[in-house]
């Protein structure tokens, strides 16, 4: 017996406590409720998902987190809208991005090598490809983790001198080499092509629609047909004043040359990557130690914008999420940079080369980590697990 006056609990009354009746707020609509969260920015999206649940379950919905998405850096959406990660919930890309934003990373030496090499990569879903001297090289990825597996699951060959450069376009890997050949390999199958392309080294290549283009050091430009029984064939060729360090074809597909981009640069300011974001609108970077990006649509004697590298050193890879970050790797130290293109300055830097100097030769990176090939290393930043 409890003392006089003194409230009896509900157990006391021989029964349990009794359930809160329901929220209004359950009775709602689905499409209504999606519409009221739609307002929250990313704050308030993860305080409602801690109230129960059925608002964890609803919060986290990829339609209520895509706005956010396209607001951060990379976070696997284009300027357009398109989604390059979809598989993947988009409000943990929001939460890597947040990563990627303040420089958070782990950072990890996966691949070593003896002799100095100008390596060249791309990534391809499960796979990293990796040119070593005279031969590209396939690594899996390994799942969870920054590594790959010790071993190659293949190699492909076909140079007699080092790759300079290579392109992965729709399962077909197209390479040009300091012997001045041009070689196609089929990734799935025992299909591959070579011919003699250039007088000298091969310094860049691509391939779309049955058309590879390729630069090389004699100072010419070509074009060349993958077409039945024309494999090999040379189409096009442009006489230029310098060497061609790099080169891309629109995503036009267009065969003929449409215009030069930029006027009144110094001599030896090359270009050293080109990097197409839409058919109108490309980043450049290079001797200089500035990133140009480029719309075609207003103009082509000036870019819209323009970022210094803050050393003064040459620039010689770029890569985009094709929406708001930018990565840029230096001639200098091993430093990769990270830019936001609503920012004039740059976000985060890394140095990877110490103590010795080396530049990164090439970079490509996820919306989970970023890979950078050095002369002697391939270094891995994994911003999952800062």
């Amino acid at each position: 017996m409890g003392r006089k006056g003194s409230p009896r609990s509900p157990q006391a009354e021989g029964g349990s406590r009794a359930a809160s009746p329901p929220s209004p707020l359950w009775a709602l609509p689905e499409e209504l409720l999606l519409l009221i969260c739609s307002y929250l920015d990313a704050q308030a999206l993860g305080r409602l998902g801690q109230v129960c649940r059925r608002l964890r379950f609803l919060s986290s919905r990829d339609l209520l987190w895509r706005r956010i998405a396209r607001g951060c850096l990379n976070s696997g959406f284009t300027q357009l809208g398109t989604d390059l990660a979809a598989g993947i919930p988009v409000k943990e890309r929001v939460k890597v991005s947040r990563n990627w934003k303040h420089g958070r990373c782990r950072r990890e030496i996966v691949l070593k090598w003896k002799c100095n090499l100008m390596p060249w990569m791309e990534l391809d879903g499960e796979y990293l490809y990796l040119s070593q001297a005279e031969n590209i090289q396939a690594y899996r990825l390994c799942a969870g983790s920054t590594g790959l597996q010790c071993h190659p699951q293949a190699i492909f060959s076909g140079h007699q001198e080092d790759v300079c450069r290579f392109v992965l376009v729709n399962s077909h890997i197209v390479s040009g080499g300091g012997d001045g050949n041009i070689v196609l390999h089929k990734i799935r199958g025992s299909y591959s092509a070579k011919f003699s392309a250039h007088e000298q080294e091969v310094n860049c290549v691509d391939f779309q629609g049955g058309l590879i283009v390729s630069g090389s050091r004699d100072r010419t430009a070509k074009v060349w047909s993958l077409s039945a029984g024309r494999v090999g064939q040379c189409l096009h060729t442009v006489q230029t004043e310098d060497r061609v360090w790099s080169i891309a074809i629109s995503p036009l597909l267009s065969s003929q040359l449409l215009t030069c981009l930029g006027t009144d640069f110094h001599r030896g300011a090359g270009v050293l990557d080109v990097f197409y974001e839409t058919p109108s609108l490309l980043l450049s970077c290079g001797y200089d130690t500035y990133i140009r990006y480029w719309d075609i649509r207003t103009s082509t004697r000036k870019c819209v914008q323009e970022w210094e590298e803050p050393h003064d050193s040459a620039l010689y890879c770029i890569r985009s999420d094709k929406n708001h970050m930018i990565a840029s790797g230096s001639s200098y130290y091993g430093v990769v940079r990270l830019w936001d293109k609503r920012q004039t300055q740059c976000l985060q830097s890394f140095h990877l080369s110490s103590p010795t100097s080396s530049p990164v030769y090439c970079l490509r990176f996820s919306t989970t980590h970023l890979y950078a090939a050095l002369a002697s290393a391939l270094h891995v930043l994994d911003f999952t697990a800062p």
